[in-house]
């Protein structure tokens, strides 16, 4: 290898090197991409070498330094800044980082290119960037289709990186529920079921609801869900019988998002899922694979949030309820509608 940097020019958002560089920076660091008489970087690659004195590069002639150079590139590349921070810190960890279909495609431990194939796509996220739904979901199916994992590289204000993995999930438990009730009344925003021993039945059978003095409150999605599977009657305080059209009417008064909560209520329901409140945890339900007793309840696996299709993340939140589903030993889930199919979202920390 040459002591003397290797001299390009900056053109547009790229550099190009001399035929010179293939074999120092391409064969033996997988930097940039050959072209015909020579290599052509990215400016984020194009950075990293000239901080480490490896290349030289010039724009119109003369010779830009580190700063010079860096301040263009945010001129000519929004985002710049951010890519640049994550890439260096890739390369640093000894990963092999080439551009890609998102931000970046890395390679496995010990793989490199040409030789082994990319293991992530990266998406580089500023933590002020609001992330709609779609911005997400897009990436994350194009990684599936490649059957690479999507890392989402989020760079804070001190330039520190947070690196999650979103991906799709299916969601599956194994309880047999049984259910079958009596007639419970409508409150103002919760079900009473007065009965004690269709109360038991309920709550033992298929834990639902929360039992107290002979009696089972029940939610609003829990009730819906009940009534439109013919195991329990509601009535309003005055007596009058309420079909599932009515009362989800009635719920939507008192719940802005009862009908998005209610088609992931009932997904996971028919998916042998055991489903009760998240809003300890901040979140819609917390969720359990198997509940075996309600005597004998174990810790819920997930935490799900049902979003609109609409949805933008704000990344400080969802770094709170990662964070908090990991504290407690749990997985966090965002349920979504596509194509009237309930999916599910799952955003965790990833240690590179």
């Amino acid at each position: 290898m040459s002591d003397d940097p290797i001299r390009g020019d900056l053109s547009g958002k790229k550099v190009l090197l001399g035929g010179e560089a293939t074999e120092e920076l391409y064969d033996q660091g997988s930097f940039g991409r050959p072209v015909e008489g020579g290599l052509q970087l990215s400016l984020v690659e194009a950075a990293y070498l000239l901080d480490r004195g490896r290349i030289k590069v010039s724009l119109g002639g003369a010779d830009l330094d580190f700063r010079s150079f860096f301040e263009a590139a945010t001129a000519i590349e929004a985002g710049f800044e951010f890519r640049y921070v994550v890439y260096k810190d890739l390369r640093e960890r000894g990963y092999y980082v080439q551009p890609g279909v998102t931000d970046f495609r890395v390679y496995p431990r010990g793989g490199k290119p040409g030789k082994t194939a990319a293991e992530f796509y990266v998406q580089v996220i500023s933590e002020r960037q609001p992330v709609p739904l779609n911005d997400l979901v897009a990436p994350m199916k194009v990684a599936k289709q490649m059957r690479k994992r999507l890392m989402l590289a989020v760079v804070d204000e001190e330039s520190d990186i947070t690196f999650y993995e979103a991906r799709e999930r299916e969601l599956k438990g194994d309880t047999k529920l049984e259910v079958g009730g009596g007639t419970a009344t409508l409150l103002e925003d919760r079900v009473m079921l007065w009965d004690p021993e269709s109360s038991e039945r309920l709550h033992e059978g298929g834990f639902y609801g929360k039992p107290g003095g002979g009696r089972l409150q029940l939610s609003l999605v829990e009730s819906a869900y009940l009534l439109e599977k013919g195991a329990l009657k509601i009535v309003d305080r005055s007596g009058m019988d309420l079909n599932l059209e009515e009362f989800e009417k009635r719920a939507r008064v008192v719940e802005e998002d009862f009908d998005m909560k209610h088609r992931v209520y009932r997904d996971l329901r028919e998916k042998d899922l055991v489903v009760k409140t998240g809003f300890k945890f901040g979140s819609h339900f917390r969720v359990y694979k198997r509940v075996e007793s309600s005597k004998k309840v174990p810790h819920s696996e997930y935490l799900v949030h049902s979003i609109p299709d609409d949805h933008v993340f704000h990344l400080p939140v969802v770094s709170r309820a990662v964070r908090l589903a990991h504290s407690v030993r749990k997985v966090m889930i965002f349920a979504r509608e596509e194509e009237g199919l309930v999916r599910y979202l799952e955003i965790g920390r990833l240690k590179p």
